[in-house]
């Protein structure tokens, strides 16, 4: 092989959405742009109305204040990279940065994994056995579900992360995708990445599924209680509370298993992309809309945080004035 073949390449393309005509790339910046001011201002508002609201410090809103910040820096992720190459018209991206990027987007999808995990054990303690609520789901316990995930999302992500940077690039280095996957990257490899493909089929099926699993498992005990409760508009209130984070859950896993967990000759980059998109975009922009329009709580602590702001927005006007 000749020494250019051999040589490290040492950037890549991230051609994503500029293979787009002119006008459509200005459309795609727009939407991408409103998108993201939307993810940001919708989870921060979230964040901030737990935080300042009393009644909301409970595990469920704990845990829904962790998955706001984890879409906060998931949706940051990679949105500014795409805003970024469409305003500056280069999509570059070096060899370390590409890596770096890969390595938050697998740490920040993990976490999302696991927190949508532990939410639907918490509804399963909160229906199935409210009277040990209180017993069960202490500040501890949500502390150590918390601190474990952002555990084993680092370990994982740091797997994945260093097995790639093994890989040899010595060819081409165009990217089909709007920032840098796992998938997209092994295509371009010159080496053998039947070790990466591996230890996504394993130690990825283990760490995505098991989560899933216990997410069926509640959902199943939840599902039995609700049929079991003598009021079927009792037992439908139990469940509907349920709902805003079941549709997450939709969201989430129906993209995860098309874009990961099949044999890579089956992907092109045009499905990759949409799919990544919704679990990396549009997920984290819909987070606050779900879990804030059925949530009678979360509407009235948002509404009491405008409320608040507006006084005090109001107040400083008047005595500047």
């Amino acid at each position: 092989m000749s020494s250019i073949n051999q040589s490290r390449v040492s950037e890549f393309l991230l051609l994503g959405l500029s293979r787009q005509p002119q006008q459509q790339q200005q459309l795609l910046f727009l939407i991408f742009l409103i998108i993201y001011l939307a993810t940001l201002l919708g989870n921060l508002l979230i964040i901030l109305a737990i935080s300042t609201d009393s009644h909301l410090h409970t595990p469920m809103y704990f845990f829904l204040s962790n998955l706001s910040f984890v879409y906060v820096c998931f949706s940051s992720t990679t949105v500014p990279k795409v805003l970024a190459i469409h305003m500056l018209r280069n999509q570059a991206i070096s060899f370390s940065g590409c890596l770096t990027q890969m390595y938050f987007v697998s740490l920040f999808a993990e976490m999302d994994n696991f927190l949508l995990a532990v939410m639907a054990y918490d509804q399963y303690v909160a229906i199935c056995h409210p009277l040990h609520y209180t017993i069960k789901m202490t500040h501890q316990l949500c502390a150590i579900f918390v601190m474990g995930s952002w555990l084993v999302a680092n370990l994982y992500a740091l797997l994945h992360t260093l097995l790639v940077a093994q890989l040899s690039f010595c060819g081409d280095n165009i990217i089909p995708h709007f920032f840098c996957d796992l998938t997209p990257l092994l295509k371009l490899s010159c080496s053998d990445t039947h070790l990466n493909e591996l230890m996504t089929l394993t130690v990825g099926t283990v760490i995505t599924v098991t989560p899933f699993v216990c997410i069926l498992i509640s959902y199943f005990h939840i599902t039995c209680a609700a049929l079991r409760v003598s009021s079927s508009r009792g037992g439908w209130k139990s469940f509907s509370t349920c709902s805003s984070h079941l549709a997450v859950v939709c969201l989430f896993y129906g993209t995860i298993i098309s874009l990961y967990f099949n044999p890579s000759s089956s992907h092109s980059s045009g499905r990759d992309m949409a799919a990544a998109m919704m679990f990396t975009v549009v997920t984290p922009m819909l987070n606050p809309f779900i879990y804030s329009l059925r949530n009678r709580n979360m509407k009235g602590a948002l509404r009491k945080l405008l409320t608040m702001n507006l006084y005090l927005l109001i107040s400083v006007r008047k005595s500047h004035t």
